[in-house]
């Protein structure tokens, strides 16, 4: 198989062009149907498979969803799109360029749908700690052993604050009362599954949405700091920074704040460090299967 030697140089190649397209046009939806109520999220994002929610297709349509659909959160997720499709644009068109548009398609989904795997992966075994310490609690279900779970367990993510917090009122006036130990279990057991009150879906731990493209366009940026290590990135337009330490250092945050993050934490660090990662392989299986160089 031959190189790819592109006959012209494209500021905004087709793949990179279509994709940041169809982001943006998704985003707008979330925001639209957000004003109306209607979160798409909750069908298109990665959901844990545990989830009320989960559907195999979203490894893949999480990736042109960003942010949120609550109005109130509108700069946060103007500010994440914007992110990942500057960055899209800014590496990933260097790629597309040389590598063809087929390539560089087949490679962005591998990458995102790899930091996807990764993610729940993560995730499951995040949970698998708090399902445990659920079964521990479930055998001695005290007033103390219910405090020590909550502060251990169980994060912000919390739909019913007015719930636990009058459990935990009711159970200190009346510590051995064993009615609040079982409404104690019940709780702890609809906060990971969810349940539901007034005919309402009342969403759990394990329905907590993942959207965003950053698993692939992070796949995109270790690709482009592996096959172009010593040009130089400008950080904030003005510091010089080889790729090759850019990406490293970039990496090395990921794990950092990847290991402080509890269960449930809207950063998916360990999806950006999958698409790294996937990246990494595909670019060592097609290295190895070509026998000139595929860049």
């Amino acid at each position: 198989m031959t190189e790819f030697r592109p006959t012209r140089f494209q500021i905004l190649p087709p793949v990179v062009k279509n994709i940041i397209i169809i982001n943006v046009l998704a985003v707008v939806l979330q925001i639209v149907l957000g004003t109306r109520g209607i979160d798409i999220a909750d069908y298109l994002g990665l959901h844990y498979w545990k989830s009320h929610y989960f559907g195999s297709w979203q490894l893949i349509t999480h990736m042109f969803l960003h942010g949120s659909a609550d109005p109130r959160m509108l700069q946060t997720t103007l500010l994440h799109i914007f992110s990942n499709m500057f960055a899209l644009w800014m590496f990933g068109s260097i790629l597309e360029n040389i590598w063809g548009p087929r390539r560089f398609l087949i490679f962005y989904f591998v990458c995102g749908i790899g930091a996807a795997i990764c993610h729940l992966a993560v995730l499951h075994y995040e949970f698998s700690i708090v399902e445990k310490a659920f079964m521990t609690y479930q055998m001695n279900p005290t007033l103390d052993q219910f405090n020590q779970f909550l502060q251990q367990h169980v994060g912000k993510y919390v739909h019913d604050p007015g719930r636990v917090n009058g459990l935990l009122m009711r159970w200190s006036q009346d510590p051995f009362n064993m009615h609040y130990s079982r409404e104690s279990v019940v709780w702890v057991n609809d906060y990971l599954n969810g349940y539901t009150q007034a005919g309402s879906y009342v969403p759990g731990i394990y329905d907590q949405a993942t959207v965003g493209a950053s698993g692939a366009v992070f796949g995109v940026l270790f690709a482009f700091g592996y096959l172009f290590p010593n040009t130089l990135i400008y950080l904030y337009f003005f510091v010089p920074v080889k790729a090759k330490y850019f990406v490293a250092i970039y990496a090395i945050f990921e794990l950092y704040a990847g290991i402080r993050n509890s269960a449930g934490d809207n950063v998916a660090h360990f999806a950006h460090l999958g698409g790294m990662l996937f990246a990494f392989l595909l670019l060592r299986i097609w290295n190895r299967h070509i026998r000139n160089r595929f860049y």
